[in-house]
């Protein structure tokens, strides 16, 4: 018999365990700490992009735009930090 399953795609992240301690039956606090986390590593933007396919042309044309955004805001820090 062939196996058709295709292999599971890891979130960013997904290696590595995230643990959350309850303290004092705090769950709420528990609960902000957890998705801030999630939040930190990514979990909550990869979910988003992963709710759609994206065209490898598209994925690019996002990267591109992510990278082009990146360096301006470490340019602009870098103004306003030295002045040049």
């Amino acid at each position: 018999m062939v196996d058709t399953r295709l292999p599971a795609v890891p979130l960013i992240g997904e290696s590595k365990s995230v643990q959350v301690l309850v303290r004092d039956n705090n769950v709420d606090q528990a609960l902000r700490v957890l998705k801030k986390k999630m939040q930190r590593e990514g979990v909550f933007r990869e979910m988003k992009l992963r709710r759609n396919f994206e065209k490898p042309s598209e994925k690019r044309a996002r990267e591109r735009a992510e990278s082009v955004r990146r360096y301006r805001k470490l340019l602009r820090k870098r103004m306003e930090r030295e002045g040049y």
